[in-house]
């Protein structure tokens, strides 16, 4: 008997599945809030030269603040004054309104910055100076974090196909909260990039473990609408993440703010069952047959299920693969996987490529930083409402390749949108990140069945890992504006479409059993 006909026997969506998704809710809803954390923890307010020690005889020091500014630090187009360049005399002829430059010789700015802190008390940029030469440093620790999490996808992918899901699970939160506490109270720039590039390689492992636990423990019928609901985990994360920053305007606490649930999910890791379909795939039928029990019980089935033995089981696993051992090679040793995971890659990388490009550059908009973040929060509910009946009636497939391919257009298109024009640039930028969202969210679920059991934990983990180095690097692209200011932009949209395209060459699974062994793939449909 199949796996997939158990579960539908006991209810693939129970009170056993209910409970499942609940106990791990509040691991989940961290992901978003460390993975998007850069957008306040790392924002950049506005700025100038520290000009207090500008003085040549005490005149300055009479000076009102406006004054000061006027006659020490140059203009921008707009008036405002120049976050990077300080005069090297003070220039009183502008307090009469003479633009003259004479001996106007400007330097860079000689004692550090004046930071606005009306929005933000302490940032990374306001705490070790990451302004203007230094600048590309503050976009680096979203690089190295996400380097982390790169790192962590594959290792703890390999460490769950091995070992289980459920033990590395609670690896994973340990790790996680431990990490985080670190980097909050970082004495250095270079302690707190260590401490970040741990945190991400530890959430890596909540993020690719806890999807796979919660999908191997649902039915054919009820799996799109389970990584609906899963995925709601992401938007509550997003809500909340908006609603702690605003109320917590300190990087440092607004660290151990958004990590506090973690010790929740910690106390309630001892209600996770393991995955059965894992522990029947590793040859451990008398633990399935536990869990498979415990799951007929919480769903009143068990009568449906009586006949059902551990010596059933095992037979059902096809006992002669049952004791080989799989790693991230068994993904490219064979033609149809190979290919799968190929073009899975592809896949993953623009996804992620594009979703944080869209998702780290709130201030694009040119709207308040919390009001975008909630815009973009508060559209992923529709969006993954319209999503699940798309799945569900049209493919895995379409849905992907219609969500990159928008993603790609939405950015297209706001090239063209002059900056002013903040209310059009919003809400193209808002359709935008709601293809970026749906393009995730189908992703994932595509990934999960594209994949056969004893292997699918690694492909999460290799896919994962492809897709961080693409998040890796789309903060730096943001450096690019000083080439051609819409090359940012451009760079995304090329790569949505291009990933979009890759989509066409993966094959349908809408309404089909899991694989449990590599030969389920490759065997003739």
């Amino acid at each position: 008997m199949k796996f997939d006909s158990i579960l539908s026997e006991m209810n693939g969506f129970g009170k056993f599945q209910t409970r499942l998704i609940l106990i791990q809710l509040f691991s989940r809803i961290i992901l978003p809030m460390h993975f998007l954390l850069n957008n306040f923890m790392a924002a950049v307010p506005s700025h100038h030269c520290n000009i207090s020690a500008l003085d040549d005889g005490g005149l300055f020091e009479n000076l009102t603040l406006e004054q000061k500014l006027s006659v020490g630090v140059p203009a921008e187009s707009d008036g405002t004054p120049n976050s990077c360049v300080m005069f090297s005399k003070p220039q009183y002829q502008h307090l009469s309104g003479s633009n003259s430059s004479e001996d106007a010789f400007t330097v860079q700015c000689q004692n550090g910055w004046v930071y606005d802190n009306s929005t933000f008390k302490t940032t990374l940029a306001t705490e070790w100076d990451l302004v203007c030469s230094r600048k590309g440093m503050n976009k680096v620790t979203a690089t190295i974090f996400f380097i982390g999490v790169m790192t962590g996808a594959p290792i703890f992918g390999f460490l769950s196909d091995r070992f289980g899901r459920r033990p590395l699970l609670l690896v994973a939160y340990l790790s996680s909260t431990t990490f985080a506490i670190a980097s909050a109270f970082s004495t250095s720039y270079v302690m707190f990039v260590i401490m970040r590039f741990f945190t991400g390689m530890s959430l890596a492992g909540i993020s690719i473990i806890s999807i796979v636990l919660n999908i191997e423990w649902f039915d054919i019928q009820h799996r799109t609408f389970s990584v609906i609901i899963i995925s709601l985990d992401w938007t509550l994360g997003n809500w909340l993440l908006t609603g702690i920053a605003y109320g917590v305007n300190e990087w440092r606490m607004l660290i151990l703010a958004v990590t506090s649930p973690l010790i929740v999910s910690i106390i309630a890791w001892r209600w996770l069952p393991e995955s059965a379909r894992w522990l029947l795939a590793n040859g451990k039928a008398d633990a399935a047959h536990h869990y498979i029990m415990k799951c007929a019980e919480m769903n009143n089935r068990t009568k449906s299920i009586a006949s059902v033995t551990p010596r059933a089981l095992l037979e059902s696993a096809e006992a002669e693969t049952v004791d080989k051992k799989y790693t991230v090679v068994n993904l490219f040793k064979t033609p149809k996987i190979r290919k799968i995971s190929i073009c899975a890659g592809f896949v993953w990388y623009g996804v992620a490529f594009t979703y944080y490009g869209i998702s780290l550059n709130i201030t694009g908009f040119g709207l308040n930083p919390y009001l975008t973040q909630f815009i973009f929060a508060s559209i992923e509910i529709p969006m993954k409402i319209g999503l699940y009946f798309f799945l569900e009636k049209v493919g895995r497939r379409p849905g992907e390749m219609t969500s990159l391919l928008g993603t790609g257009l939405a950015l297209f298109i706001n090239i063209f949108v002059p900056q002013g024009q903040w209310v059009a640039r919003t809400v193209v930028g808002v359709i935008g990140k709601a293809m970026s969202e749906a393009s995730f969210t189908v992703v994932f679920l595509y990934t999960t069945e594209l994949f056969p059991t004893v292997v699918r934990q690694n492909a999460l983990g290799y896919t994962s890992f492809v897709a961080r180095l693409g998040v890796s690097i789309s903060p730096l692209i943001m450096l690019l504006e000083d080439v051609w200011q819409h090359l940012p932009a451009a760079t995304y949209c090329a790569v949505a479409v291009g990933s979009g395209l890759v989509t066409s060459l993966l094959p349908e699974t809408l309404n089909t059993q899991l694989p449990q062994h590599i030969e389920d793939i490759e065997k003739p449909r």
